[in-house]
This record gives structure tokens, C-alpha cells and sequence, in this order.
């Protein structure tokens, strides 16, 4: 499952992570790649524990936790503390690769299973040529290029690429989460479920089938969720 989920970040918090990010000093995006992935990137990022990542990183941390789509979709159980990279200039693209499995989280040690990745984009497409993320899910490649403050969420273990970017520089956060459900149909269901749970009280307000269904949605739930 692909799923866009726009403003992640308000007009003002973009404007005080740009103002940030202006005084971001990068570094190779090579540090945290794994074997097969550094051969093919080519990009810049934040040191990951630099004290301007970690002011950025606790904005995006809290913006994900009130974002009622993104906790519906991911179903977060733990999430890696995000990065955030550049491409432009010399330093562009970053070809295709697969996320690593398993990371380990730099604070705690605890290990962090991928089931989903995500990329929120940080700058407007206009300020950027190129610079699509390519996303192959079985039907071919998928580009997807955001609005500042949107997010896409996809499966880990899907093969990706960052195309080059010939003009102006793309700023984006990116980073893996742990679900505490592990099987992707389960999780969709989960979210589809949820989804239309919303959209029933929206239409009818509280009724005994949206009561009902509730109850199926957190009967799964205790019977799906690793917690």
C-alpha cells in the first residue's frame, strides 16, 4: 500500500523548518546506508545526531503523533528517528536500493523491523526539476513528487530510487517504522476499516453500527497487534 497523506506540516511549521534547515551544515548520505545501497547513492544529509537534526526530528515526531491517517495506515509500534537529506548539485540521486530489515535504533539500541518507510517532503516541487521518488509495487514504477508537508508511506521492502535532480536542491525527511501489525493486508484492513468507521460517524453521527463495527476493528486489533 502506497498512501499520500497531505499536511503533515502547516505553512508555519515549514517555514521554521526551511528557516533550520537554512543553516544546515550536510554531510555524505553514504553514512547511513547499508552495503548494497551506498554503491548507488548519492546524496546529502544531516549528521544524524547533530542538534539541528534533533530539533527537526522532534517537530516531524510530533506532527506524526497528531496525525490521525498516519497512526491509522502505519500503526506505529516504534519508529526510527528521522533523517533528513538534500539532493541538488553534484550530490542528486540515489538509485535503486531496498531499505535494510532491521535497524538499530541510535538512542535505545533496540532493534527497529522496516515495515514501512516514509519520505516528507520539505521544499515545493517548484523549487526542484527532477528529484521524483520512483517506487516499484508490482505494477511498475510509481513517481511521486509532494507538496512541502505532505508525506508518502510505502512498504519497506519495496525497491525505490530517487530520480536526479537537474535544477535547485529537494529537501525531504525520511525514515522506517516498526508496525504492531507486521502483515501488510492486515494492516490495510485495518485502515480501511477505521477509514469508513470515520466516514459512517461523519454521515450518521453515533449509531449502533458504527459502535459494532468499532468493536470488530479493536476485536482485530487484539488479535493482530504486537505490542
Amino acid at each position: 500500500m502506497l498512501l499520500h497523506i497531505p499536511n503533515i506540516l502547516d505553512a508555519a511549521t515549514l517555514a521554521r523548518c526551511s528557516a533550520l534547515l537554512d543553516q544546515a551544515d550536510w554531510t555524505d548520505g553514504r553514512v547511513t546506508a547499508g552495503s548494497q545501497a551506498a554503491t548507488v547513492k548519492n546524496n546529502l544529509q544531516l549528521p544524524e545526531a547533530s542538534p539541528l537534526a534533533q530539533q527537526l526530528r522532534a517537530i516531524v515526531l510530533d506532527a506524526l503523533s497528531k496525525n490521525p491517517k498516519f497512526f491509522s495506515a502505519a500503526l506505529p509500534k516504534r519508529i526510527y528517528p528521522p533523517l533528513f537529506n538534500r539532493y541538488g548539485g553534484e550530490a542528486n540521486s540515489f538509485g535503486n536500493h531496498v531499505d535494510n530489515a532491521i535497524r538499530t535504533h541510535p538512542a535505545s539500541a533496540r532493534h527497529v523491523r522496516t515495515d514501512l518507510s516514509f519520505t516528507l517532503f520539505l521544499n515545493d516541487p517548484a523549487d526542484y526539476d527532477g528529484g521524483e521518488l520512483i517506487i516499484e509495487d508490482g505494477m511498475g514504477g510509481r513517481a511521486v513528487k509532494l507538496p512541502a508537508g505532505h508525506l508518502i508511506l510505502y512498504p519497506s521492502y519495496s525497491v525505490h530510487r530517487v530520480e536526479a535532480v537537474t535544477r535547485g536542491a529537494r529537501l525531504a525527511c525520511f525514515s522506517w517504522l516498526e508496525s504492531m501489525v507486521r502483515e501488510p493486508q492486515q494492516r490495510a484492513l485495518l485502515h480501511e476499516l477505521d477509514m469508513s468507521i470515520a466516514a459512517l460517524r461523519g454521515a450518521h453521527g453515533e449509531t449502533d453500527a458504527a459502535v459494532r463495527l468499532t468493536s470488530c476493528y479493536h476485536n482485530l486489533m487484539r488479535m493482530w497487534a504486537t505490542v
